[in-house]
């Protein structure tokens, strides 16, 4: 074999890994983005000489299942229990969150008898337009200081990881829900089995379980490989969501493909033994899709990671071309998959002084890993860079109308993915 096709071929995992779906061994790799910190492990400016753990970021592939996943390498007490991420901060996503509401309302005929709980509940985002509307709510959060927000909003929230024995005790000490949400949460358990057995347990008969998870296939076709990241164990297609859910009585009969984080799945799912919601002709769309696209087998999975490097070649050049040209270039916000991409790159201060973030928990830290700076967004008017580097290239559109001041000097954006473009 030809040295040059050596290095093409895909690194294999250093120790096996069991899948977290199918239990079956592990060793067919995805995407191998190096050593990096926890994403959103961010660093206080007087911490900022202090050692910072880094750990692999090597996505893998199940051969059997197909369910991609990284292996666990740090606590969830660890990764959530302190936690810096606030869902309020973006408008767009409140927009959704009240979009889904209404439609859920709608759908079950929500009112006062038909209580609603949410599984990672964040600070209120979501639970606060049922509430408005005098449906009674709980919310379920491991974060103490983000479940205070959402208490301080009249949200009630029960600090604490959500699982079998969660579900029991809440099953236990009042009313099962009629709908249960779960927005983007099931990609953050390293124990997806025992987080779906609480869904079978809490559930009421006749109840609906809505899931929202960001979709492989999406992830797969554009490149979106900076939605990998520690405290995401696990990336679903509907296939593998659906075999998961399947192992603990549970079944998806209806789904909806959505814009957000770049291309998300919406599945509403059942239990099994509940015949009066048929499986609708979405879902077997979708399962068609899905086997066209070769999710099946493994020439997808095995072509990404050229296609993971292509996108840091190109940012780099980008960074680097700006730099020798005279160019000032800042960054807008913090999201964790802006770390991924920083950190996979490396690209540190040199070649992106700082970035802003509308979240006040952020402003004032320092992006872990690379040392990045994080000011309040108002520090771009100040600066007036050419270029702004969005980092949550899913939320372009809303922050370009934010930001729109920057075209009064000629500024430009960047978003890195699906490819770099400038606009």
């Amino acid at each position: 074999m030809a040295e040059d096709q050596k290095a093409a071929a895909p690194r294999r995992a250093a120790r096996p890994l069991s899948c977290r779906c199918c239990g079956a061994a592990v060793t067919e790799s995805f995407a191998d983005l190096g050593m990096s910190p926890l994403s959103n492990a961010f660093v206080a400016p007087d911490r900022a000489a202090a050692m910072e753990p880094h750990y692999p970021l090597h996505a893998m592939v199940c051969s059997d299942c197909r369910l991609v996943q990284l292996a666990e390498f740090e606590t969830t007490q660890a990764i959530f229990g302190d936690y810096l991420y606030f869902s309020s901060f973006s408008s767009s996503w409140l927009a959704h969150a009240e979009a889904y509401a209404q439609a859920m309302i709608d759908r079950l005929g929500l009112d006062a008898t038909t209580p609603v709980l949410e599984v990672a509940s964040n600070d209120g985002y979501l639970l606060q337009y049922f509430a408005r509307a005098g449906i009674p709510v709980l919310g379920v959060d491991p974060a103490a200081n983000v479940a205070q927000a959402a208490i301080a909003k009249g949200i009630p929230t029960e600090v604490a990881f959500f699982g079998a024995a969660t579900a029991r005790r809440l099953s236990a000490s009042g009313p099962q829900p009629v709908l249960i949400a779960a927005n983007n949460v099931l990609a953050h358990v390293p124990d997806l089995h025992d987080f779906v057995e609480g869904f079978r347990i809490l559930l009421a008969p006749g109840g609906l379980l809505t899931i929202e998870v960001p979709h492989l296939l999406r992830l797969i076709e554009q490149a979106q490989f900076d939605t990998i990241y520690h405290e995401h164990f696990s990336y679903f297609s509907l296939a593998t969501a659906e075999m998961a859910l399947a192992q603990h009585g549970l079944a998806v009969f209806d789904v909806e493909e959505l814009p957000t984080h770049g291309g998300s799945l919406r599945l509403f799912v059942r239990h099994v033994e509940d015949r009066g919601k048929p499986v609708t002709q979405a879902v077997e769309t979708l399962r068609d899709a899905e086997r066209a696209a070769g999710l099946h087998g493994p020439d997808p999975y095995a072509a990404f990671a050229g296609r993971v490097a292509d996108v840091k070649c190109a940012l780099l050049d980008f960074l680097i071309g700006a730099r020798r040209a005279g160019r000032t270039v800042a960054g807008y916000g913090a999201p964790a998959k802006g770390n991924t991409l920083l950190n996979y790159a490396g690209v540190g201060p040199e070649l992106l002084p700082f970035t802003v973030d509308a979240s006040p928990h952020k402003q004032g830290l320092l992006l872990p890993g690379t040392r990045i700076p994080i000011r309040a967004p108002e520090a771009i008017m100040h600066a007036r860079p050419d270029y702004v580097l969005i980092l949550p290239w899913n939320l372009r559109e809303e922050i370009a109308r934010q930001m729109h001041a920057i075209r009064g000097w000629g500024g430009r954006f960047v978003v890195p993915i699906p490819r770099l473009e400038t606009f």
